[in-house]
C-alpha cells in the first residue's frame, strides 16, 4: 500500500513530466494532476512543495545536476528528468527529510514510471548529487 507521502512524490513527478511535455504552466498543470481520481490520498502540502520547488528551480536545479549526468542532457528522459527535478529540490529545500529516504523514493517512483534500468541511472546520480548537496549528513554504510 502506497503511503499519502509516496503518492505525493508520484503525482509531483507526473506533473513536472506533464508540465515539460505540454508546455503547460505550473498553475495549470497542478490543476490537472488535483482533478486525478487517487489525488485525494496524497499529501498535497508535499505535492505542492514538491512540484513547485522543482517547478519554479529547474534551471537552477539542472545547472547542478548536469554535470553528474553521464549522458548529454538531450538524452535523460523525461521521466528520468521530473525524477530528478524533484529528489534535488527534496534534498536542496527539505533538510528535515533523510537523504537516503529520498533516494528511496525517488528510486521507486522511477520503477513505477520509468524505464527498466533508470532505477539504477538515477540513484547513481542521486548518491552523488547528495553528497554534494548535503556534505555535512552522516554518510551511508
Amino acid at each position: 500500500m502506497k503511503t499519502p507521502r509516496r503518492r505525493a512524490r508520484e503525482f509531483a513527478v507526473q506533473a513536472l513530466y506533464q508540465a515539460a511535455l505540454n508546455q503547460a504552466g505550473a498553475p495549470e498543470t497542478a490543476k490537472n494532476i488535483r482533478e486525478s481520481q487517487d489525488f485525494a490520498k496524497a499529501d498535497d502540502a508535499l505535492f505542492t512543495a514538491l512540484f513547485f520547488g522543482a517547478a519554479n528551480k529547474q534551471s537552477e536545479y539542472m545547472q547542478i545536476i548536469r554535470p553528474l549526468l553521464d549522458r548529454d542532457e538531450k538524452d535523460v528522459n523525461p521521466v528520468e528528468r521530473a525524477v530528478l527535478l524533484m529528489a534535488c529540490h527534496e534534498l536542496s529545500a527539505m533538510p528535515e527529510t533523510p537523504y537516503p529516504v529520498i533516494i528511496n523514493e525517488a528510486i521507486e517512483v522511477t520503477k513505477t514510471f520509468g524505464g527498466t534500468d533508470s532505477h539504477k541511472f538515477i540513484n547513481g546520480i542521486l548518491d552523488k548529487l547528495a553528497a554534494q548537496l548535503r556534505p555535512n549528513d552522516p554518510k551511508r554504510s
